[in-house]
């Protein structure tokens, strides 16, 4: 990985001209059960580098679907910033959007815009899934049915049914990410209680596997915990990093799909 935003990496828990133009109907896609979310969802998270308040990161699922080639797709876009306080340390203003097909819960289209202290990037992908093909602005390349990018990812795993899993059960996905696909997991670590700014939340506690580099030092370095209902939103987001370690918590969530029942009352 030439390059890792830790903030990107932690939502995990997101138009150029050189990408090839050619379209592919993709028939005959999975059909995946979604009871999680939907249309109009907003979740937003506040980040502590360490003890300081550093950023905030807010993910949208737009109000209605967009087509991509022929079919519809939930929109998610999701932006994470440094607060100006921080930007001295660390400067982050990055935009990620991957439009998520409805029926497959499979990424069509990626798009990303980062801006990390003095570096920049910029990318957008076409993914065929049927033909194992991935249609890049600055690399075309096969892919595996179904990888997922950071942003679907993350609304994919929220489709899981953990409330049968067992402990230490482990769920595979390839993510898609800076011109290199890779072949991870995730494991299921049972429930924990997690206290919030929105109250008490009972939650899944998943550990993803990471890809080892000059941000984590071990890939096991990353707790996601995810609400123990049928939303399954993530809350609480822990890793530690070479240089410390990053918190992220969730602040505000709205439309979302079902009753927010593992949420008990302000604390």
């Amino acid at each position: 990985m030439k390059t890792v935003n830790i903030l990107a990496m932690l939502v995990l828990l997101l138009v150029g001209s050189a990408y090839t133009t050619d379209r592919h109907e993709m028939d005959g896609l999975r059909s995946n059960v979604n009871n999680a979310f939907t249309y109009g969802e907003e979740l937003n998270y506040r980040v502590h580098y360490g003890w300081i308040n550093a950023a905030s990161v807010s993910v949208k699922v737009a109000e209605k679907p967009t087509v991509i080639d022929g079919r519809e797709t939930f929109r998610i876009s999701a932006y994470g910033r440094t607060f100006r306080s921080f930007d001295w340390a660390f400067k982050v203003r990055d935009h990620f959007v991957s439009y998520v097909d409805t029926q497959s819960i499979a990424p069509l289209k990626y798009y990303k815009k980062v801006q990390e202290d003095n570096y920049k990037d910029e990318d957008l992908v076409y993914y065929d899934h049927v033909n194992g093909k991935l249609n890049g602005s600055q690399k075309d390349m096969d892919m595996p049915a179904y990888v997922q990018d950071i942003i679907s990812g993350t609304f994919y795993a929220r489709t899981i049914d953990f409330e049968n899993a067992a402990v230490g059960q482990a769920f595979p996905i390839n993510i898609y990410l800076d011109q290199e696909i890779y072949d991870l997991k995730f494991k299921y670590m049972g429930k924990e209680t997690v206290k919030t700014d929105l109250g008490k939340i009972e939650c899944y506690k998943l550990r993803p596997q990471l890809v080892v580099d000059r941000v984590f030092k071990d890939e096991d370095d990353m707790t996601i915990w995810v609400s123990a209902d049928e939303n399954k939103i993530p809350v609480r987001v822990q890793a530690n990093i070479y240089v410390g370690s990053v918190k992220v918590s969730i602040t505000k969530a709205k439309g979302l799909k079902n009753p927010f029942n593992s949420k008990s009352v302000r604390y």
